[in-house]
């Protein structure tokens, strides 16, 4: 699932360039998904800010466990650009845990589906860790 908090878009963009048939995402097994209850990886661009805040932390905690979270650009990063306005928190991590950081300004769609490997990874390890706490209990 996507999520684009506050920013110039240009990450928003490239994510959606990710999809295309000429990245092709989805030969991966990724489906762009609008319900955050169908998604186990929520890809963020921008800024967290005042108003979107508590919209970011509800998406997390509707996503079922286990769940990644990549933050896109510089933006969801540190704030980017905009980390020196009066609403913006910084990055996402100031909000939700955060797996994967894909950095530039705007990211490449070869670095986003590479952040999402890794993402996929880190589920695995995630699904792993939870099956044993689940056989051992």
């Amino acid at each position: 699932m996507h999520y684009a908090a506050t920013s110039c878009n240009g990450c928003d963009i490239e994510v959606l360039a990710a999809l295309t048939p000429l990245y092709d995402v989805e030969r991966f097994g990724i489906i762009n998904t609008g319900n955050p209850k169908h998604a186990d990886i929520l890809l963020i661009t921008g800024s967290v800010n005042e108003l979107n805040k508590d919209v970011v932390k509800n998406l997390y905690e509707q996503m079922p466990d286990p769940k990644a979270v990549i933050a896109i650009g510089a933006c969801a990063m540190s704030g980017g650009i905009f980390a020196e306005c009066y609403n913006v928190n910084r990055g996402i991590a100031s909000q939700i845990p955060v797996d994967v950081y894909v950095p530039g300004c705007a990211v490449r769609p070869e670095a986003l589906i590479d952040g999402v490997v890794q993402a996929l990874g880190i589920l695995e390890k995630k699904a792993e860790s939870m099956k044993a706490k689940k056989e051992s209990a």
